[in-house]
């Protein structure tokens, strides 16, 4: 089974799972494992991988409408270097820097392959879930999607530098807030947009008919790529029309297209459920 049969499988057991975050109270709470070998390419610092390990938890607790408190991390790897602990442990402490969060600690664990675990903690009384569309809405994305596409292309070029640069991206804690009054549904776009209106439609029971030329496509990746290549984590949500010009985001808001009935539709062609599997 790959992740989303195994998701499926377990469903009936933990009827509060579902969302980007579980929901306790005023409280959200997310978990994240990340690969040596799936998700850091050659060139990965471990400063960007503290930074992006801990990102991955804090944007999901972003797609809740959340603020973020804080997050721990588990590192583990064949042997402990004191400079790549310490450069970890500084990237995770810069990114829950970065959305107002703290870094509180983790554990250690020796590992064959380098892995991390992280977990992120957040607070709201009025959370975001997946389950809220409705037809007439607007569905809109934050920032631009391909970023971690274009990061991949500049580590195989040999541009660690750039890749780096690109990894450390800045969770949409900020955006996510703003959006959470309004919002009617939401999740990150980890999977790639378009497996994301997949699991929105899912959760919704409803459709989307979004158009290419409104979507935000990084420069220099294209469309199909930008759409379906997935780890970029901006936010993807549902809005009733008269709330966009309410929204105020540190970050830019883009109109893509409107919640239907049914079908998810690209420029009136089925749009394939096609994205990011781990």
């Amino acid at each position: 089974m790959d992740e989303r049969a195994a998701l499926a499988r377990i469903a009936d057991l933990v009827p509060a799972a579902g969302d980007d975050a579980a929901v306790l109270g005023e409280s959200v709470v997310t978990i994240d494992m990340l690969h040596d070998r799936t998700d850091f390419p050659a060139g990965t610092t471990r400063y960007t991988q503290g930074w992006r390990a801990v990102g991955a938890s804090l944007s999901d607790v972003a797609a809740m409408g959340a603020t973020a408190t804080g997050a721990v991390a588990v590192y583990g790897a064949p042997t402990f270097d004191p400079t790549d602990l310490e450069a970890f442990v500084r990237g995770a402490s810069d990114v829950c820097d970065r959305v107002g969060a703290e870094y509180v600690g983790g554990d250690l664990d020796d590992t064959d392959e380098f892995t991390t675990a992280t977990t992120a903690l957040g607070e709201t009384a009025t959370p975001v879930h997946r389950s809220g569309a409705q037809p007439g809405d607007v569905v809109c994305v934050t920032g631009e999607l391909g970023r971690s596409a274009a990061a991949l292309d500049a580590f195989e070029s040999g541009d660690a530098e750039r890749g780096n640069e690109l990894f450390q991206f800045t969770p949409r804690v900020a955006a996510g807030r703003a959006l959470g009054p309004h919002a009617t549904a939401m999740m990150d776009s980890s999977d790639g947009l378009a497996r994301s209106l997949h699991q929105l439609a899912e959760a919704s029971d409803c459709g989307f008919s979004v158009e290419r030329g409104r979507i935000p496509v990084f420069d220099g990746v294209d469309f199909d790529t930008g759409t379906t290549f997935g780890e970029d984590f901006e936010l993807v949500c549902t809005l009733p029309p008269e709330a966009v010009d309410d929204v105020e985001t540190d970050v830019s808001l883009s109109v893509i297209g409107e919640v239907t009935e049914s079908r998810i539709l690209l420029d009136g062609d089925p749009l394939a459920d096609e994205g990011y599997t781990h």
